[in-house]
């Protein structure tokens, strides 16, 4: 019976917030007032004086955009909804057949984006809680930076250390930081020492190429078919993949969405996962089960057939706390856009 029960069960669920009563008597009231205001404006448009006239429809419009866009948010704060995921139900269920995931990173410029920087987004993703072999992690390089490229190889190395570190000691959020003083130092001198190139995708590189003129360069550095590919407790690492794809100045690169497109094509024909998570290289992961609770959502039986996507929220760890003017995107996650979903 109980086995019965957890088959049939929901991967997820979502409950509304109790005692609201007293916020929506106080958003009827602000919106009773609003009608006032601007029935007011209509009826009393002073036409005597055309610069009157003018101001007072400048007002009018002013109010009426504002009006509309606090009616808009009231559809977010008026039901605030929480949304509980079942992994144990997500394991128990489709254990032995969870689908392929693809991770998407994209980077631009090893300056403005530093390897190291962009690394520690990658062994995060790398680190996931999620069968291996069933993982791809694919980083698109718009500059074409053999910097960047150094960056991944050295990333996949210490992949081997750092992801049964993780495992054994439960490390969250799982993103190092301590190892890329290495990164660092190469970035800083502006080229990879010929004594560290060691590994065969380098040769791509030539002296003329630049970040806006180079020829597509698709390197898979962990494959899952040699000795490579695990880690040092000889488990299995995530597949890697290293993409630049082929840029010349005359023609339009699309900047990011060019770069998914060329992610789509060249996924598809090496991992092909059904599932694909987009990420920004400067956003590590800080929950190893981010794959799990959005497979809850795509996997239920009742109701994952309308959900097209899922989405996390992106919050700093690096702002102080006199944010004055709102880096952290506080108010925007847990405000304004707090338990916003689009059916």
């Amino acid at each position: 019976m109980e086995r019965e029960v957890t088959a049939s069960a929901p991967l997820f669920q979502t409950h509304g917030t109790k005692g609201r009563t007293l916020y929506k008597l106080y958003a009827s009231f602000i919106l009773t007032c609003i009608l006032f205001i601007l029935f007011y404006r209509l009826t009393h448009i002073p036409l005597e004086h055309y610069s009157l006239t003018f101001a007072w429809i400048s007002l009018f419009a002013s109010e009426l955009w504002f009006s509309f866009y606090w009616i808009l948010t009231q559809t977010v704060r008026w039901n605030p909804i929480y949304h509980q995921t079942f992994k144990e139900r997500l394991l128990q269920r489709h254990g032995n057949e969870l689908p392929m995931v693809d991770v998407f990173i994209c980077t631009a410029d090893p300056v403005a984006e530093p390897p190291s920087l962009v690394m520690s987004t990658v062994l995060s993703m790398m680190a996931y809680d999620y069968p291996k072999e069933k993982l791809s992690v694919y980083l698109s390089d718009d500059a074409g930076s053999e910097l960047t490229f150094y960056a991944l190889c050295e990333a996949c190395k210490f992949a081997k250390h750092w992801i049964p570190f993780c495992n054994k000691f439960d490390v969250e959020p799982r993103s190092p930081n301590a190892f890329f003083c290495k990164i660092d130092f190469v970035v800083t001198q502006g080229n990879v020492p010929q004594e560290l190139k060691k590994h065969q995708g380098f040769y791509k590189w030539s002296s003329n190429m630049t970040s806006s003129n180079h020829d597509a360069i698709i390197q898979i550095l962990v494959d899952g078919n040699d000795e490579n590919s695990v880690d040092i407790e000889k488990k299995l690492l995530p597949r890697v993949i290293y993409m630049a794809r082929e840029k010349r100045p005359r023609h339009h690169h699309n900047f990011k969405a060019g770069s998914m497109n060329a992610l789509l094509r060249v996924s598809s024909k090496i991992s092909n996962g059904p599932i694909i998570l987009n990420v920004d290289c400067d956003m590590y992961s800080n929950n190893s089960q981010s794959i799990k609770d959005a497979l809850c959502f795509f996997l239920d039986e009742e109701k994952g057939h309308e959900t097209g996507f899922v989405q996390y929220p992106q919050y700093f760890d690096n702002i102080s706390k006199n944010d004055l003017y709102d880096n952290s995107l506080n108010v925007i996650n847990k405000v304004r856009m707090f338990s916003l979903a689009f059916n």
